[in-house]
């Protein structure tokens, strides 16, 4: 089987090319399905390749597969070859699985809108930009489906071009992860230059070539990851891609884009391990992303923002984890996230759908009555990202924090504190829209629950959230196991089993969970004037978060219009006075010589005998002088 992985990436390439070339000529249903099967294929091939590598030894699980030579100039190397190991295998599950279940469900969102067949081969394109991410062996390959999943998600984030915002939304995305990309490719430079590979399993055999300059690589990567996983200081682009359609919500948060970061600190972990300042400052950028998220996801009435700034909250717990060392904990979360985040999204979609595109939840109420399915798949996600046990949620989130303790006792505080806010808002997110009476009668009356094509991916999404955390139960963690060979061979401290004591941590995190389910149930089902009054309370301060605390004006006041300016300057003076001026003044020149020459051609017959005559006497007399 390990022979056949190239399959993964060529059942997303046929999908892409027999719509983009049959498309015009195919129902939108069939279309769909196509670019599902497509997905599914892939699906099976991943599954595949777990169990091939199941069968293998542990110390044995890795496995290279050349598909062609590609770039070969002196000492470089560069081929399209795959590395099928536990960590490449459990990401091409979460991409494929997720991924297809995303597809299945924009079916039917997607249904009557205008361009089906671009959304289904641009949506074919983000599976194959990420698994090529995923299964490369070489930074030179990875790069290829880096810059693939960044041109993926421009596509995708602008497909309603029309709308501004959303054309605005696509071009911020694109450039804000320009500037992280610009931190990779010199970083993969300088890792040539040091140790001449490009291929990571022997970059990890040489690292301590990099050992010199390690610090200045990993913060280089560091720069690609804040941007491609959202974090601090490039995270802004992430709430913005909301404009979008929700199937590529889901697709980004979950299965794709995001989770490429910390996929890319886990992959190159030998190297970010000789650095202990950069590890330290990876989890510093989680531990605050993660606080300073949760805070604006609190304030937020549109039900996707909620869950992007919850997006971006997971993420930074995740960038925490690796940051500590806990590289096994870090992924479990992102797959335990795959699922509960998937199902959130798809349920707002749900309910976007059913509210003629209404997303505000201060309009909604009482939806659990109209929208069973949605409501309870909804709320099992929910109960996932608060952390309750024993949804998957907890258990990723309660590893992390254990690992974080470990650490630095600080941040593990801030990580709970997130915790409680997490609960908090994820409980809202579902008391308000589904509990309640409704607060608008003329769209409550209008909502409905969707079609079986876009429930039965719900379910199946919440089966995983309810379940999944049982892979890394403590002390029998079977993803931590299956793991274990990938980061065999670092040496770190991050991860480490605990006795009785990680059993009263996980208690004390679940209080902190239950206190924050209990104080949103009270503010928004016992005592509605609760929220209003601790508004009131916190002053600037909710001032300051109902206004994303000013970072986007701080960064259009600091970065974009002094650009603009900038620009306008260059526009304005330097093209038109020095670029114009020295093109028309070189015209000018020219003129002037031209017309001064000119005036030599008289047509006179004598006058040319007597030119040529000078000029023969001119040179005749300086070869005498030489001579």
């Amino acid at each position: 089987m390990l022979n056949y992985a190239w399959l993964i990436l060529l059942f997303p390439l046929l999908g892409l090319l027999t719509n983009l070339i049959l498309g015009r000529w195919l129902h939108d249903e069939l279309i769909g399905w196509i670019a599902s099967t497509a997905v599914f294929l892939s699906f099976l091939v991943a599954v595949g390749l777990f169990f091939a590598l199941r069968s293998l030894p542990a110390d044995g699980r890795q496995y290279q597969l050349l598909l062609w030579h590609w770039m070969r100039v002196d000492l470089f190397r560069a081929d399209v070859k795959l590395l099928i190991d536990p960590l490449s295998v459990v990401m091409g599950l979460v991409v494929t699985g997720i991924g297809f279940l995303i597809h299945v469900y924009a079916i039917g969102y997607m249904k009557g809108d205008q361009r089906v067949q671009r959304f289904f081969v641009f949506m074919n394109f983000f599976i194959l930009a990420m698994l090529t991410l995923v299964f490369a062996n070489n930074f030179i390959l990875l790069y290829v489906g880096w810059e693939g999943v960044g041109l993926a998600s421009y596509l995708l984030i602008g497909f309603w071009f029309e709308k501004p915002s959303a054309a605005e939304a696509g071009k911020k995305a694109f450039l804000v992860n320009r500037v992280g990309d610009f931190g990779m490719a010199l970083a993969i430079m300088w890792i040539f230059k040091l140790s001449g590979r490009v291929e990571f399993l022997d970059i990890a055999k040489n690292v301590q070539a990099l050992a010199p300059e390690a610090t200045a690589i990993t913060l280089l990567l560091l720069l690609a990851v804040t941007g491609k996983s959202a974090q601090i200081p490039l995270y802004i682009w992430l709430p913005d891609a909301m404009e979008g359609p929700t199937p590529v919500s889901a697709l980004i948060h979950a299965a794709t884009m995001v989770t490429a970061g910390v996929y890319l600190i886990a992959r190159t972990a030998a190297i970010f391990l000789l650095s202990p300042f950069t590890m330290t400052l990876v989890a510093t950028i989680g531990v605050v992303t993660a606080f300073f998220a949760a805070t604006m996801a609190m304030a937020q009435v549109d039900l996707k923002r909620i869950l992007a700034y919850s997006t971006i909250s997971q993420i930074g717990y995740m960038i925490l984890g690796v940051g500590v060392g806990a590289f096994s904990a870090g992924i479990f979360h992102l797959v335990t996230h795959a699922f509960f985040k998937a199902l959130l999204f798809l349920g707002a979609g749900a309910v976007m759908h059913a509210f003629h595109g209404e997303l505000d939840i201060r309009k909604m109420g009482g939806l659990r009555h109209k929208m069973p399915q949605t409501f309870w798949t909804f709320a099992i996600a929910a109960a996932a990202l608060a952390g309750l046990p024993p949804f998957a949620g907890f258990f990723s989130k309660d590893e992390i924090l254990w690992s974080v303790w470990l650490h630095s006792p600080w941040m593990w505080a801030l990580g709970l504190l997130t915790a409680f806010m997490t609960a908090y808002y994820s409980t809202r997110a579902v008391v308000v829209p589904f509990m309640g009476k409704p607060r608008d009668k003329h769209l409550y009356e209008h909502a409905h629950e969707v079609s079986a094509v876009m429930t039965v991916p719900l379910w199946l999404l919440a089966i995983g959230a309810a379940f999944s955390g049982l892979l890394g139960l403590p002390h029998i963690s079977l993803i931590g196991h299956w793991l274990a060979p990938v980061f065999a061979s670092l040496h770190m401290g991050g991860e480490a089993a605990g006795g009785s004591l990680e059993w009263i941590f996980m208690g004390l995190s679940t209080l902190v969970v239950l206190a924050g389910i209990g104080t949103a149930y009270y503010a928004y089902m016992v005592n509605t004037a609760f929220p209003q009054q601790f508004r009131r309370s916190l002053g600037f301060i909710d001032n300051l978060v109902q206004h994303k605390w000013y970072v986007d004006e701080l960064y259009m006041a600091v970065i974009v219009h002094p650009l603009w300016d900038l620009g306008g300057w260059f526009a304005d003076v330097f093209d038109r006075k020095v670029i114009d001026g020295a093109v028309n003044g070189l015209a000018w020149v020219t003129g002037e010589i031209g017309g001064g020459v000119r005036k030599l051609q008289t047509g006179l017959v004598g006058w040319y005998a007597f030119s040529l005559f000078l000029g023969a006497v001119l040179l005749l007399g300086y070869f005498m002088l030489i001579w």
